[in-house]
């Protein structure tokens, strides 16, 4: 790094900008390449191009330096490199020997020259003229040396620069994010935006992040959920609307879970849980073939996306696997054994709903590889529900579960007042008794409920989980920049 800024400090010496404003620059790396793709090994033009990249790879010779050029990466290529050739007849006694001494690996460069293809077969440009375009003052990681997870995380910029993996991820989330935003403009979904900084948080059960507001005097919680917001504009007499947001739950971090992530939520009225989760199969899809393929392959099983997305009642799914006929009913004790025999450790605050939800969790859901909407759960399960129309104690939501991992949940939307009022004190009263992921009672989402909601189906997707499912990657590489633990 102090030869580096030495080579800065000299060049500023010079009169030679180290971080130029602008350079010579009429064609892309990739445009070269498909131009001039044809030539033979050997074979030279007359045509003179400027081309710009970063220096990834460099040899110098006595009197032929080579250099390769890499440019940077878009939605339709992961980046292109092409070879410069800096020879002494070309660029001069001077222009060759201050190549040698200014560029490092790192620098950014265009170099304008003649194109050809060299004596062993490599497309080229043969510089008569190279401008430095940028200084890099800290060396880049080798390109033959695989950065540790830790590294790539950390150092999201150095991991971008070495590694086409890297790079295909940004744009294959670029391409999923897209295809959601298409095929929803395509159902007639507005995307609005909804606040992020919130007085009550609420729409999910997590633990929020709190902050104050200076300008009010407040304290203020970083939104857990885009939900209530939305169902406010579905009130106002929107039809149809969605949202991709940033959410924030101050909770666990692993490989599936993150403090801060994406989650789509969407919400269209007249519909119910089963018309939302067609909708929700429909995105699912639609990404995979935006991607190529509608089979996956997670932890070494194929799951095919163009199969059949079977429905599972919660409690006869769980009577299955556990080989006991469970129910809304079944008593605690019961519960309890069960989580004993299949090693789950149960706390002591859990309810009894809560229990047989932790059950499933702990025995079913890893074993749902192909696409499984999860439905009927306890009321407990989503406090914003709408009651079950022929199961009482239950109600009309389910989960997405592919892979063995939630990916989403929807349900027929909870529009009663009354009834909304009374499950968010009930959350309210938790809350005051020490659960952190309770909800509070927010006043003005029931006075906006009171001005009447048309039946309606709601449905969140965790983007980030989304990513993994066609990428095989955890949270962490799917997030472009995750949150990390400071390093000491």
């Amino acid at each position: 790094m102090q030869i580096r800024r030495e080579k800065r400090q000299r060049l500023l010496e010079k009169g030679i900008a180290p971080y130029a404003v602008e350079v010579p620059h009429t064609h892309e790396l990739a445009e070269v390449r498909e131009a001039y793709s044809h030539l033979e090994t050997g074979e030279e033009t007359q045509d003179v191009v400027s081309v710009a990249g970063r220096v990834v790879f460099i040899r110098n010779t006595g009197k032929l330096c080579f250099a390769t050029l890499q440019s940077g990466f878009t939605e339709g290529s992961s980046g292109e490199r092409l070879q410069v050739m800096l020879s002494l007849a070309e660029v001069g006694e001077q222009g060759l020997a201050d190549w040698k001494a200014d560029v490092d690996l790192g620098d950014h460069v265009s170099a304008t020259g003649r194109v050809i293809v060299s004596r062993r077969g490599e497309l080229s440009i043969m510089a008569s003229s190279w401008v430095l375009a940028s200084k890099a003052l800290r060396p880049m990681p080798n390109l033959h040396s695989d950065l540790s997870e830790e590294t790539r995380v950390r150092q999201r910029h150095a991991d971008l620069a070495v590694r086409q993996e890297a790079r295909d991820m940004v744009r294959a989330r670029a391409a999923i994010t897209r295809s959601l935003r298409e095929t929803l403009h395509g159902l007639g979904y507005l995307e609005v935006e909804t606040p992020v900084l919130q007085a009550i948080h609420g729409g999910a059960a997590a633990r929020p992040f709190h902050t104050h507001l200076n300008a009010f005097d407040i304290p203020m919680t970083l939104r857990i959920a885009l939900e209530l917001y939305l169902k406010r504009a579905m009130i106002g007499g929107a039809e149809k609307v969605y949202e991709i947001g940033r959410i924030f739950r101050n909770e666990g971090v692993d490989s599936s879970h993150a403090p801060e992530f994406t989650m789509l939520e969407a919400y269209e009225a007249w519909g119910d849980q089963t018309t939302i989760a067609r909708m929700t199969q429909q995105l699912i899809v639609d990404a995979a073939d935006a991607l190529g393929s509608r089979q996956v392959v997670v932890d070494g099983q194929e799951i095919d996306l163009d199969g059949e997305w079977r429905w599972a009642p919660f409690y006869p799914t769980l009577s299955e696997a556990t080989g006991e006929e469970l129910g809304i009913d079944t008593p605690r004790e019961v519960l309890e054994r069960l989580a004993g025999a299949h090693e789950l450790e149960v706390d002591p605050e859990w309810v009894d709903h809560k229990l047989a939800m932790e059950l499933f969790e702990h025995i079913v859901e890893p074993t749902l590889v192909q696409p499984t909407f999860v439905c009927d759960y306890p009321a407990l399960a989503q406090p914003l529900a709408r009651p079950h129309r022929s199961e009482p104690g239950l109600i009309e939501a389910w989960d997405l579960i592919i892979g063995g991992m939630e990916r989403g949940t929807g349900f027929s939307e909870l529009i009663d007042p009354v009834i909304q009022r009374e499950r968010l004190t009930e959350q309210s009263l938790a809350a005051a008794a020490g659960d952190p992921e309770a909800m509070q009672l927010d006043e003005d989402f029931l006075a906006a409920l009171e001005f009447g909601a048309p039946p309606m189906g709601g449905m969140g997707l965790g983007l980030d989980r989304l990513v993994m499912l066609f990428t095989g990657a955890g949270i962490r590489e799917t997030i472009l920049f995750p949150l990390l633990k400071p390093q000491s």
